[in-house]
C-alpha cells in the first residue's frame, strides 16, 4: 500500500509505505535497479565513511514478499561514529532515527511514506554478518524462502498496525532460524516473541 505522500522513489519503483503500517506486496523486479541507484547516491554522499554498502531484507529475495520499503546495509569502520553521518545523509534526504532501539544499528529513513531505510552497522561486525547470511540462505534455499514467506504473511496479519512489533518479531524469527536450525512449522508467537516447543534446539 503506497501512501498518497508519493515520492519520485514511489512512483518510479513501487516503493513507500506510511511509517507504523505492515503491508506485503509482491517482488517489483524494478527494486534491484533501485538499490544500484540509491547506492551510488549513498556512495558518493558518504565517500571514505563507507567501506561497502549491500542490499538486505525482503525486498532483496525474489521470491518472497516484502514491505515496499528498500533495506539498504552500510558498513562503517566504528559503529559508534554512525551518528555523524546525519549531516551527509540528509543532504540526499535522509532522516536519523535516533530512538529506532534497534541495537548495533543506526537506522536513516527516507520519505514521509518510507521508501528507504539505511542501516549503519559495524563493517564485518556480527550484524553484518548475520544480515548477509540469512539473505544469501533464502536466495540460495527455495524451500526456506517460500516457508518465510508464509509465516511472514502471518506475522503482518497479527501486526499490521504495528511496525515495531513485527519487525521484533521478524528478527526473532531470523536469528532462531540462522543459529539453531530452526523448524519453521513448529514456529508460534506470544505476542512478538517467539515460542518453540522444548526439544526443537538440540
Amino acid at each position: 500500500m503506497i501512501n498518497d505522500d508519493f515520492t519520485p522513489a514511489a512512483a518510479e519503483w513501487g516503493l513507500g509505505l506510511r511509517q507504523g503500517l505492515v503491508v506485503l506486496v509482491a517482488h517489483n523486479p524494478a527494486w534491484k535497479k533501485a538499490f544500484d541507484v540509491e547506492a551510488e547516491t549513498i556512495r558518493s554522499a558518504l565517500g571514505d565513511w563507507l567501506i561497502d554498502v549491500q542490499h538486505i531484507g525482503s525486498t532483496a529475495v525474489p521470491t518472497i514478499r516484502s514491505k515496499p520499503i528498500l533495506d539498504i546495509m552500510v558498513g562503517i569502520a566504528d559503529f559508534d561514529q554512525g551518528p555523524l553521518l546525519e549531516p551527509a545523509m540528509a543532504e540526499i534526504g535522509y532522516d536519523f532515527a535516533a530512538h529506532a532501539g534497534v541495537p548495533n544499528d543506526h537506522i536513516f529513513g527516507k520519505g514521509l511514506a518510507r521508501t528507504h531505510l539505511v542501516h549503519v552497522v559495524e563493517h564485518n561486525g556480527a550484524v553484518w554478518h548475520h544480515n548477509l547470511r540469512f539473505r544469501d540462505r533464502l536466495l540460495a534455499d527455495p524451500d526456506l524462502a517460500a516457508a518465510y514467506d508464509l509465516l511472514k504473511g502471518s506475522l503482518a496479519s497479527q501486526f499490521g498496525n504495528s511496525r515495531a512489533a513485527y519487525t521484533e518479531a521478524s528478527s526473532n524469527l531470523s536469528t532462531a532460524w540462522l543459529h539453531r536450525s530452526l523448524p519453521w512449522e513448529r514456529v508460534t508467537f506470544h505476542g512478538s516473541r517467539l515460542s518453540v516447543p522444548v526439544g526443537d534446539f538440540g
